[in-house]
């Protein structure tokens, strides 16, 4: 770590002199403003006017690239930020193949504000509308947490009523799950490289976005939960479990102890609330109980009817872990600051 001294240039007025090599590196002359931001734990951030005004550039050589490196690639440069990404044959007389074009338009599918602007033989330009400024975190992460939930509640009703349209309903939104996370991830990667961003996506400081990412992980992932759920309704005999209605009950009052500790460890986060983590905790230990009793109480059953009965509810105890493993990160947060329960000297 470098360290500056800091100087008195008057009465009230301390100086520091900047790196020469990082005020080469980002063009700051005499002359020029640079932006500063403070934040926790006695940070002070120096930006250079071009740190906050460019927009970022991505170009991506698709010759040696067959077409699904390619559309990894595109959500890659998207993840970090870029606002430009060109897609390009660099050969001489190459031009881009079909499989490269329809990997462009897959991933433009994929990603929220992304569209493609110019497009020649051996070359395809997307530009991202995205501006960090028109989101908040905390709200899409609850945008995530309820879109995960609503698929939940769609593939457990038709998996209740054999009704394959509402699982098909609850595998539609999958892709909509998606895109919210991986909104959410440009939006963290541009706050982190970017320390202004953070206020614009609704943070005081920059120190909450490691948190953030596990959380909009595990949201994530219990979306793929609700979306295993959904394909056993597609794949299952009539479309539903071989149990008795009072079994299926139990299965969908476990669904809304989930839907509760998914919802509160994701409340817990934003709203920096220890005392729901304790909460989310004691509601865990029901989940798992419930989940056991269940599985104690099933009826002798085919292996395969079996196999699907716990698949249910493996499915439903990953989502409370993950919601659990929110409810800790939630903690954390809650815990840096000062309350009730914390004072911090």
């Amino acid at each position: 770590m470098e360290t500056r001294k800091v100087q008195r240039l008057g009465p009230s007025t301390l100086a520091m002199t900047l790196p020469a090599e990082w005020a080469s590196e980002h063009g700051v002359e005499k002359g020029d403003e640079v932006s500063l931001r403070t934040g926790g734990k006695g940070t002070l951030t120096v930006m250079s006017e071009s740190a906050s005004t460019e927009e970022t550039e991505a170009i991506i050589h698709a010759d040696d690239l067959d077409a699904e490196a390619v559309e990894r690639a595109i959500v890659a440069q998207y993840v970090l930020g870029r606002r430009v990404i060109r897609i390009e044959c660099s050969t001489e007389g190459c031009t881009l193949s079909s499989e490269h074009i329809n990997a462009v338009y897959q991933a433009e599918t994929q990603l929220m504000g992304l569209g493609v602007i110019e497009e020649t033989p051996d070359s395809i330009s997307i530009r991202c509308s995205v501006d960090a400024e028109d989101f908040d975190l905390d709200n899409l992460l609850e945008r995530l947490e309820r879109t995960g939930r609503t698929m939940r509640g769609e593939a457990i009703k038709a998996l209740a009523h054999g009704n394959p349209d509402l699982a098909q309903r609850a595998l539609n939104r999958e892709r909509q799950a998606n895109k919210i996370f991986v909104l959410l991830l440009r939006l963290i990667f541009t706050a982190y490289q970017n320390p202004n961003l953070a206020r614009a996506v609704g943070l005081d400081d920059g120190f909450p976005l490691i948190g953030y990412r596990s959380i909009a992980k595990n949201l994530e992932l219990t979306a793929d939960n609700a979306e295993d759920i959904a394909d056993i309704v597609m794949e299952a005999d009539g479309h539903s479990l071989e149990v008795d209605g009072a079994t299926m009950r139990r299965i969908r009052e476990l669904t809304e102890k989930v839907d509760e500790i998914t919802s509160m460890s994701v409340e817990a986060a934003v709203e920096r609330d220890y005392d729901l983590t304790i909460r989310s905790r004691k509601l865990f230990a029901e989940i798992s109980d419930v989940e056991r009793e269940i599985l104690d109480d099933l009826p002798e059953m085919s292996n395969e009817d079996l196999l699907q009965v716990r698949e249910v509810l493996v499915s439903l105890q990953q989502t409370a872990q993950y919601a659990m493993r929110n409810s800790e990160i939630a903690a954390n947060l809650a815990l840096d600051e000062e309350s009730e329960h914390t004072t911090i000297n």
